[in-house]
């Protein structure tokens, strides 16, 4: 297969078969450098045209603490108190700046994904009234 810009789905299509076949390539060998190539390409053509949104910045909280088991004691470093942190993950208070920036820092979460703007529970009353 050719190296070329992926335009079309089937230009998608065989670069995934392309992938696919050199996916074992002995690493520092030319297959292997095109395979690097073909994913970024791939890459490239998904993220224009299959986007995945962020997530809803509790939900991805919610996620992170189940994926490392991790419980609301666990997370009261960084969102504050037992109260504080009910309020956050059941939607009555929102996230503040210094919240997000402590779980970025200590729990590696992306800033990107926890400045989002999300409903609190009080929205979300409002709009099934």
């Amino acid at each position: 297969m050719e190296l070329k810009p992926i335009h079309t789905k089937k230009d998608y299509q065989a670069a995934l078969a392309e992938i696919e076949r050199l996916w074992d390539a002995p690493a520092k060998s030319s297959d292997a450098d095109k395979l690097d190539i073909l994913a970024l390409l791939v890459e490239r053509y998904e993220s224009i045209h299959y986007p995945i949104a962020d997530p809803d910045p509790i939900e991805f909280i919610n996620h992170v603490m189940e994926s490392r088991g991790l419980t609301r004691k666990d997370m009261e470093p960084y969102i504050g108190a037992r109260g504080r942190v009910a309020d956050i993950l059941n939607r009555t208070r929102p996230l503040t700046l210094e919240m997000i920036r402590r779980l970025t820092v200590n729990l590696k979460l992306p800033a990107e994904v926890l400045v989002k703007p999300y409903q609190l529970r009080r929205d979300r009353e409002l709009l099934a009234a």
